[in-house]
């Protein structure tokens, strides 16, 4: 058994040798290289080389193109707006409010469960 063997681990699944792994991570190394030495000579960082190209129109800020998250939201609050209304005319702001509303629902529920309505 030389070096090589002593080094792979084998199992029913297959085996694993570290130096086959990194024999193939120099290979994929180079290769990478190459693909890299061979790219456009031209570019410069840092200039308008990277900057989008959106058809000739200027750049908007990021201000005007950020979303939001309130934006993403906008949809479902604009179509669900007069049951939102009912609810911001509901909402008081005060704790027993809060707990009369749980005890109340709580209460009819219970109603139902047990009174078999």
């Amino acid at each position: 058994m030389n070096w090589l063997e002593q080094l792979t681990l084998k199992s029913p699944a297959g085996f694993w040798n570290p130096i086959l792994w990194l024999a193939f991570l120099v290979i994929f190394a180079i290769i990478g290289y190459i693909i890299y030495s061979r790219g456009n000579r031209g570019y410069k960082p840092n200039t308008e080389q990277v900057k989008p190209y959106l058809s000739g129109n200027p750049e908007p800020g990021k201000e005007e193109i950020r979303v939001r998250a309130g934006d993403i939201y906008w949809g479902f609050v604009e179509a669900l707006k007069s049951y939102y209304s009912v609810l911001i005319r509901m909402h008081s702001g005060d704790v027993r409010d809060y707990i009369l509303w749980y005890l109340g629902v709580g209460a009819v529920i219970l109603f139902i469960l047990v009174g078999g309505v």
